[in-house]
């Protein structure tokens, strides 16, 4: 019992610490190729919605995580279950808040410098 308080702290901790503390956002070689291919006047444009693709994707990692591993707590996990719920949680996460965190303007600039 004493680990699943543990755990359960952890997500706590997690869910209450700003997205800024875990890493700071930066652009992958493949996607500053990318940004280098876009026309003159659509660079800022998708460098700025590649930037909240990763962000959203970092921001649903740690939600989802915290989710799987409070939800696997709750329900009365021990701890494989919960570090299983937390991983799983981290997954979906990530991919929901990639896919989630553009708008559609976005959308359409991305779209149109592949």
């Amino acid at each position: 019992m004493k680990i699943t308080k543990l755990c359960a702290a952890a997500v706590v901790a997690t869910l209450l610490m700003p997205p800024p503390v875990v890493a700071k956002t930066t652009l992958s070689e493949k996607d500053r190729a990318r940004v280098a291919r876009a026309p003159a006047k659509d660079r800022a444009d998708v460098r700025y919605c590649l930037l909240q693709r990763k962000k959203g994707g970092k921001t649903g990692l740690l939600v989802g995580a915290a989710g799987g591993a409070g939800a696997s707590v709750v329900a009365g996990g021990d701890v494989g279950e919960t570090l299983l719920a937390g991983g799983a949680g981290a997954v979906a996460g990530h991919l929901i808040g990639k896919g989630t965190a553009t708008n559609s303007r976005c959308d359409t600039v991305l779209r149109r410098n592949p």
